[in-house]
């Protein structure tokens, strides 16, 4: 089948509901860092990239039929040219909403899982979005909220500005089923749009963010 859709949007904007929601349609298996995670060859994979290796996409991907989320959402002009025939999306948030979520998740689960995390692959896969988000995206200013929704704002238009309208999709995981389907050329499923990973299950699953603010 080949990859069909590739994510273009941050962390925390709805990724997660996607990845979900992609596999129902049979667009799955969908790469995302909870992929990645799994997968130790992956994230020595990943931190090679960001440290400036050459990426073999195809092996990277191989058996992924959808991407969306961090790392792979890092590379999106990238993966966009390699894989030419795969449709885009980019999941869309409000800036501050955004902001107050990635504040409580993916800022502390990666400056502080790094070190502390009881699981040595967990704290190499934090290491991976503390270098790929923190230090290259947002060159360590993401605990500055005006830098950091400044970032997230000029990625919205840059990506919009990219595509021609017919390869791009502009999506929140609030808009439900039908944009989607309408999108990709398939039928809207007979069951709820999936909600996944909220701020609260984000930071349920890290005992090290229990007390963090």
């Amino acid at each position: 089948m080949g990859m069909k859709v590739l994510g273009a949007g941050f962390g925390r904007t709805g990724t997660h509901s996607l990845k979900t929601a992609l596999e129902q349609l049979g667009l799955g298996p969908c790469h995302h860092m909870y992929e990645v995670r799994k997968d130790r060859s992956q994230v020595d994979a990943w931190l090679a990239t960001v440290r400036g290796a050459a990426a073999d996409w195809d092996e990277i991907f191989d058996g992924f039929h959808s991407q969306v989320d961090w790392p792979g959402s890092f590379y999106w002009r990238e993966l966009a040219t390699h894989f030419s025939d795969a449709k885009v999306i980019l999941t869309d948030r409000s800036a501050e909403s955004w902001y107050e979520s990635i504040r409580k998740t993916i800022l502390p689960a990666s400056e502080i899982g790094r070190k502390v995390d009881k699981d040595p692959d967990s704290r190499r896969a934090s290491q991976l979005i503390y270098e790929l988000a923190l230090v290259n995206l947002f060159e360590d200013r993401l605990h500055d909220k005006d830098f950091a929704i400044e970032k997230f704002r000029a990625h919205r238009e840059e990506v919009i500005a990219h595509f021609p309208a017919d390869r791009l999709l502009v999506f929140r995981a609030g808009d439900g089923w039908k944009p989607l389907c309408s999108f990709l050329g398939l039928d809207v499923p007979d069951a709820p749009f999936p909600q996944r990973n909220s701020t609260a299950q984000f930071i349920a699953r890290k005992s090290y963010l229990q007390d963090y603010e």
